[in-house]
């Protein structure tokens, strides 16, 4: 298995996809990361350039995770293992 592990990671890299995989990871965890009450009231649409989109379900949601979003990007790369979130854009 650690073979096969490694062969993706090989191919990720000499294509330059791995960036693109990580940051799309966000997508992922965001469940994890920001609990059942606002994954409920959100969806991450993707990520691109550092920045993940999510769709929110109204503007107090939106208003409420600006505040939070700080912290938001901090646990996403936690989770992620590298800082590739930089941004999350909330619409």
């Amino acid at each position: 298995m650690e073979k096969l592990n490694t062969s993706i990671q090989g191919f990720l890299e000499s294509y330059g996809l791995k960036k693109g995989v990580k940051q799309n990871s966000a997508v992922l965890y965001w469940d994890d990361v920001v609990g059942e009450k606002i994954s409920k009231n959100t969806t991450p649409l993707g990520a691109e350039h550092g920045t993940l989109t999510v769709s929110v379900s109204n503007p107090a949601w939106r208003q409420e995770l600006v505040f939070k979003k700080k912290e938001i990007i901090k646990q996403l790369n936690k989770k992620i293992g590298e800082n590739t979130i930089k941004e999350v854009r909330f619409i």
